[in-house]
């Protein structure tokens, strides 16, 4: 299975363990809210080793965050920050179906 994303966006991304979501901007100062991925509704966080997002710019440093509804394509800028948010993500969601 080939997706094809016509377009790539930037966004910037807030862990927000407070409200149990991760929030993203459409900017960098943290003003224009776009959207939010609660905790509550991820499903899985994988790596995209099957190269399904194949536009992505940079494939080796895409990850995905599968919620009920919709499946979001995340490109880290380095491998040690992708793992590190992908980690972060996976606990956040762990922590949160404890409770």
């Amino acid at each position: 299975m080939c997706l094809h994303i016509k377009t790539w966006k930037k966004r910037w991304f807030l862990f927000d363990m407070d409200h149990r979501r991760l929030a993203y901007y459409t900017d960098c100062d943290e003003r224009k809210l776009k959207g939010v991925i609660y905790f509550q509704a991820i499903e899985e966080v994988y790596y995209d080793h099957l190269r399904t997002a194949a536009s992505s710019p940079r494939p080796p440093l895409t990850f995905c965050v599968k919620t009920y509804d919709r499946l979001f394509f995340l490109v880290a800028s380095n491998p040690v920050s992708m793992r590190i948010w992908m980690d972060v993500i996976v606990t956040a969601t762990d922590e949160h179906c404890r409770y």
